[in-house]
C-alpha cells in the first residue's frame, strides 16, 4: 500500500469487497432501485456485483444513474470540444464549480461517450464524512482533498495532494478533473483560485511552471446550466458575503445541495471542451512574466478566459441581466416564453421586498454574460 491510502480511491482489487459491504446499505439500495426501477432488487445485486473494477461500477451502474437523473431533471446534455482531444492522452479538466456532485458526473459520462479517457476527480473530505458516501466516491474514482486543516497540517497536506496528482497524471497516464477553485461559485461569476494552481505546481520537481504545466495538459471545461436547482440555497451564502457577516452552514446544507442539485429542474445542460493549454502558451506566459508568482496569475487568467469565452449562454442569462439593467438589450436572445418562464422562476424563489436579494439572483444568471462581455 502506497502512502496515498487516506486520499486515494480504490484499486480494482478492492472493488468487489465494498460492492458486498455497501450494496445492502439503505442509501446505496434506494439509489440502485432509483437507477433500475422495476427490477427485483436481486437482479440489480447481481449486476453490481458482476462488477471487478472502478470502470466496471462507473459504466454499468453510475453511467446509468446520471441518464436517469438527467430524463428526470433536464432536457438534456449537450457537448462540444471534446472530438479535438486525442483518445490515448490523459488531461487535466479544470472546470467551474456549480454542483457537487453532477458537475464532474456529467464529465464522466461525455469523455465516456466520447471514447476518451474517465477522470479520478477532487472531492473535499468535508462531503463524505458518512462510510457509505466515502465507499461511493472511492468506487467513483474519487480521491481526497483535506479540509478544515490549520496552516502546518494544511502545507503538508497540499503537498502530499499535488504528488498524487502528478502520479495520477505524469506516472500512471490518468485523467483528472479539479475545479477551479475550493468550493462551488455561488454568484455565477467563475474565476480560478490562483492557489489552485499553486498546489498542482508542488509536485514539479526541477521543472520550470511552463515544462511542469505543458507536461499536465491543461484543458479548461466550461459547464452551463440553463438553471441552477440550488440557486436559492446559495442566496444565503452570497448575501452574507455581500453583507461583509458570517455565514456558517447548517448540518445537513451539503447533503440537501446534492439531492436539489440532482433531482431539480437544470433545464439544458452544455459542456464545452476549451483548447488545451500548450506548452507554447506556456512558454510564452513565462516569458512574459517576472516571478512565479505573476506566471501563476497569467495561467489563472488565461483559463478563466477559456471557460468564460466557451460558456454557453442560455435565455435564462440573458433575461436575468436585463432584468438587471432594466432594459431589452439583450431581447434577441430570448422569447416572450423564456421571459415569463424565467420571470415565474424569479417569484416563486426571491422576496421581492428585499432589494439585495432581487439582485444577487439576478446577478448569480447574469455574470456569465458579463464575463463573456468583458472579454471583448
Amino acid at each position: 500500500m502506497t502512502n496515498y491510502d487516506d486520499i486515494r480511491f480504490y484499486e480494482d482489487s478492492e472493488v468487489q469487497k465494498a460492492l458486498k459491504d455497501y450494496i445492502k446499505h439503505p442509501m446505496i439500495k434506494s439509489l440502485l432501485q432509483y437507477t433500475f426501477p422495476n427490477v427485483a432488487f436481486e437482479k440489480i445485486e447481481e449486476k453490481v456485483l458482476s462488477c471487478n473494477s472502478i470502470r466496471d461500477f462507473q459504466t454499468r451502474i453510475i453511467y446509468h444513474t446520471v441518464q436517469k437523473v438527467l430524463s428526470k431533471s433536464s432536457e438534456g446534455l449537450s457537448y462540444s470540444g471534446f472530438d479535438r482531444l486525442k483518445k490515448e492522452e490523459s488531461y487535466l479538466y479544470i472546470s467551474n464549480h456549480r454542483d457537487i456532485v453532477l458537475d464532474t458526473s456529467l464529465l464522466n459520462v461525455v469523455l465516456y461517450e466520447s471514447d476518451l479517457k474517465m477522470t479520478a476527480s477532487a472531492i473535499g473530505d468535508n462531503l463524505v464524512q458518512k462510510p457509505f458516501l466515502l465507499a461511493l466516491s472511492r468506487l467513483n474514482r474519487n480521491f481526497l482533498v483535506k479540509r478544515g486543516l490549520g496552516p502546518r497540517e494544511m502545507l503538508k497536506s497540499s503537498q502530499k495532494l499535488s504528488e498524487y496528482i502528478r502520479k495520477l497524471l505524469v506516472e500512471e497516464k490518468r485523467s483528472v478533473w479539479m475545479a477551479q477553485r475550493e468550493g462551488r461559485t455561488k454568484d455565477g461569476n467563475d474565476h480560478t483560485q490562483q492557489g489552485v494552481l499553486k498546489m498542482l505546481a508542488m509536485a514539479r520537481q526541477d521543472d520550470s511552471m511552463a515544462e511542469y504545466f505543458a507536461k499536465l495538459k491543461i484543458v479548461p471545461v466550461a459547464i452551463s446550466y440553463e438553471f441552477d436547482p440550488t440557486d436559492v440555497l446559495k442566496l444565503p451564502e452570497i448575501l452574507a458575503k455581500r453583507m461583509e457577516t458570517i455565514y456558517i452552514k447548517s448540518a445537513n446544507e451539503d447533503f440537501k445541495s446534492i439531492l436539489k442539485g440532482a433531482l431539480g429542474n437544470k433545464g439544458r445542460i452544455h459542456l464545452t471542451a476549451g483548447e488545451p493549454v500548450s506548452a507554447e502558451d506556456l512558454y510564452e506566459i513565462e516569458r512574459s512574466a517576472g516571478s512565479v508568482n505573476e506566471q501563476l496569475q497569467n495561467l489563472t487568467a488565461s483559463i478563466d478566459r477559456r471557460i468564460h469565452k466557451n460558456y454557453k449562454l442560455w435565455p435564462s442569462n440573458y433575461i436575468a441581466l436585463d432584468l438587471l439593467n432594466g432594459s431589452s438589450m439583450f431581447k434577441e436572445h430570448y422569447d416572450t416564453k423564456h421571459k415569463r418562464q424565467f420571470e415565474r422562476r424569479l417569484t416563486r424563489r426571491v422576496d421581492f421586498k428585499n432589494a439585495l436579494e432581487v439582485n444577487s439572483y439576478l446577478l448569480m444568471y447574469a455574470n456569465p454574460v458579463i464575463n463573456q462581455k468583458n472579454l471583448k
